[in-house]
């Protein structure tokens, strides 16, 4: 059979891997296709470069719109990354009947439910394992693996350069902004790192995870985001003596109210499996009502993994492409014309509706009379606490200072209790620095 044609609009990290996979792979992935899949004309602005990657062979163009116009393209990879252009030239490859594989996953968090549902109308598909932690395909697993299941939860480490950050204020005792340089220095983290420090990426790719898990429509803007600029290493350190890991974790879990979707950092069991992933991997638990707890692990970026996620959506499009559109397996797991009543049947929560446990640590003055002040305000809001420690000021570095970190672990409460507790709290004279509220999250 003929080969399919694809077409590649950018040839940056994640094209040149998927240029270089299929030429290295070909002959492996044409016997599990079932017919060759062929890179025939590439769109990027710096044609030089993109000409000295894939070689005189192959048309290179610096207008995207000539690869979406090309009659003899079957399939168009998105890999320009943004909420622009982007938008845009996936809406037209749909709309002149070219099926679409995208690495871009804030595109579809924030505009999804437009693009799967033009691509619905056509007849075509959309796949995006690329999209959500690299080379693990988790979006195959909650798509078609577990399709059986009633998710629970889903729990994951989304982001490589926050959680290489974390893991290095682990190891060497260092504080956020000290990690942060190195991480920069070593191409972990970008010379503009606010969306992975701030929780956006790890936002755009829970919401996609949220989509999928319970069939509702893709809802960003809906999502509760907190990143780590906050973190101390103290608050590493205690963690580590009570027994627990902090990970920037996307979550999103099904209550009796709605739908939990919200990235920050949390207190994991350090017995937990997923508590022990290091460095810049990757990592997505999943709990199904049949298959119980699932764990997704390996590189959630880079170059030749993400290609390994973008190619296994081009053998799935060479597989599917003649099979009738209404028996294809949807983008989103649901079929699409469920997704407007589950969003009805399962809101969003706002913040202040979730239950959890905490982590609190409070700076206070070294003075009789101060606990008990703290824990009465925290019973007053009929928070349960857990467990109560005090450390010194002399074992976190301090010099003489009369002053005192007071670690409280809680129960399970809601937010909006928390909200009002902390802020009367903060508001005592004893009190002498921001409160830090961790989120502690047992995932069992």
């Amino acid at each position: 059979m003929k080969p399919i044609q694809v077409g590649l609009l950018g040839i940056g990290t994640v094209g040149s891997g998927t240029f270089a996979v299929l030429q290295r792979n070909q002959q492996e992935i044409a016997r599990r296709a079932g017919r060759g899949i062929e890179i025939a004309m590439v769109a990027d602005l710096d044609v030089e470069r993109a000409r000295a990657i894939v070689g005189e062979q192959i048309q290179v163009v610096n207008d995207a719109r000539a690869v979406i116009a090309n009659p003899d393209i079957d399939v168009v990879v998105e890999l320009i990354g943004g909420y622009g252009i982007a938008k845009t030239l996936v809406l037209e490859a749909i709309a002149a009947g070219k099926h679409v594989v995208t690495a871009n996953k804030a595109l579809l968090a924030v505009h999804g439910t437009e693009i799967f549902q033009a691509a619905h109308d056509k007849g075509v598909v959309v796949a995006f394992e690329a999209a959500v932690a690299g080379g693990i395909p988790i979006i195959k697993a909650l798509r078609e693996g577990l399709s059986a299941n009633q998710i629970q939860w889903v729990a994951g480490i989304i982001n490589g350069t926050t959680n290489f950050i974390l893991s290095e204020m682990r190891d060497k005792g260092l504080d956020f902004d000290v990690v942060l340089k190195e991480a920069q220095r070593l191409g972990y983290a970008e010379a503009d790192p606010t969306f992975d420090i701030e929780g956006v990426d790890a936002a755009h790719k829970a919401t996609i995870l949220s989509a999928m898990a319970f069939g509702i429509p893709v809802q960003f803007d809906k999502a509760y985001v907190e990143g780590i600029t906050q973190l101390a290493a103290a608050d590493i350190k205690y963690a580590e003596q009570l027994g627990y890991r902090i990970k920037l974790l996307g979550i999103t879990k099904r209550t009796n109210k709605g739908v939990e979707l919200r990235v920050h950092p949390s207190l994991i069991p350090a017995k937990r499996l997923i508590a022990n992933v290091e460095g810049a991997m990757n990592a997505v638990l999943v709990q199904g009502d049949a298959v119980g707890a699932t764990l997704y692990y390996g590189k959630g970026a880079g170059s030749e993994p993400t290609a390994s996620a973008v190619i296994a959506d081009l053998v799935d499009i060479v597989r599917l492409i003649d099979a009738d559109p209404a028996h294809r397996v949807p983008p989103l797991a649901f079929q699409s014309h469920t997704l407007a009543a589950a969003a009805g049947a399962l809101p969003v929560l706002p913040m202040a509706e979730v239950v959890t446990s905490y982590y609190l640590r409070i700076r206070v003055a070294d003075e009789a009379g101060v606990l008990a002040q703290i824990t009465s305000l925290i019973a007053g809001a009929h928070i349960s606490i857990d467990a109560v420690l005090q450390r010194e000021a002399d074992e976190i570095g301090g010099e003489g200072v009369a002053q005192t970190d007071l670690i409280i672990l809680t129960h399970d409460t809601r937010e909006g209790d928390m909200d009002a507790a902390l802020a009367r709290i903060q508001a005592l004279p004893s009190v002498l620095a921001p409160i830090t509220r961790i989120r502690k999250e047992e995932l069992n």
